[in-house]
């Protein structure tokens, strides 16, 4: 059963890649920087998006502080190339959402969407290490690094030419949330693993919700709008994925992976 799902993600991600390229460019929406609640806290200018934010700096922080030093440990060394893009884009993703939300506008936003893209790019790279030991990590978090800086890129420049598309950046955004438990099932990852993530990708899906319905949240809520509550289940996210990582150092040092090679692949 598990031989027959291995070409189910590339599959899945080529008939997305053809999808996309029939349906012809994703334009940003209109009034995307009219956003819901733009009283200021604590003395800056739309503050509960832009200090929200903080959540995601603890949560790198926090991250790499707990397992630079592990780094080389046989329960992260495989991804570890992937997982450290991604706790150290978290850091990043705060200051640039941050300004971003300072003052919103299309010039921001590339700042607040390349850390972004990074993340997307680290978590893809450190889980595809893990569950394809054939996978060289250094290389794969270098190449998907670059396709998120392109993403990026790519967005910034057709919307500067009139008609911006947001094909590549959704891609990335969306491509964890599919890629990740497929792999996981096809390579028997431990049930943890598999719970882990689980709760990582249910929270993304959440916080994208609670974007889309910025104002509407606003309304039910009365303290946090919709966009603000996407920071905080965001981060929350992550910090589900930076604490079982950090777990798998203290409580399994030899936890169900190999060591890395000097080249950079997995030990056979």
């Amino acid at each position: 059963m598990k031989r027959m799902l291995e070409p189910v993600p590339s599959v899945l991600i080529g008939v997305a890649v053809v999808a996309l390229l029939l349906h012809g460019p994703i334009a940003q929406w209109p009034g995307y920087h009219e956003f819901a609640d733009r009283s200021p806290l604590l003395g800056v200018a739309n503050g509960a998006d832009v200090l929200s934010n903080l959540g995601f700096a603890l949560v790198g922080l926090w991250g790499l502080h707990r397992l630079w030093p592990a780094r080389q440990r046989p329960s992260v060394a495989r991804g570890w190339p992937g997982y450290a893009l991604f706790l150290a884009s978290l850091v990043l993703t705060a200051l640039g959402s941050g300004f971003y939300h300072l003052d919103p506008d299309n010039g921001r936003l590339v700042w607040d969407r390349l850390p972004i893209a990074l993340a997307c790019a680290g978590l893809l790279s450190g889980a595809c290490a893990e569950n394809r030991p054939n996978v060289d990590a250094r290389r794969m978090t270098a190449l998907l690094a670059l396709g998120a800086v392109l993403s990026v890129a790519w967005w910034h420049f057709t919307e500067q030419a009139g008609q911006g598309d947001l094909r590549p950046y959704l891609l990335l955004q969306a491509a964890p949330l599919v890629l990740i438990p497929l792999w996981q099932a096809i390579s028997g990852a431990p049930r943890a693993e598999r719970a882990a993530f689980g709760i990582a990708i249910g929270l993304y899906v959440a916080a994208k919700a609670a974007e889309l319905h910025d104002r509407e949240v606003l309304g039910a809520l009365g303290w946090m709008s919709g966009h603000t509550l996407k920071h905080v289940l965001a981060a929350a996210g992550a910090a589900v994925i930076a604490g079982h990582l950090a777990w798998r150092v203290r409580a399994a040092p030899s936890w169900g992976v190999k060591p890395l090679q000097s080249g950079g692949q997995a030990a056979q």
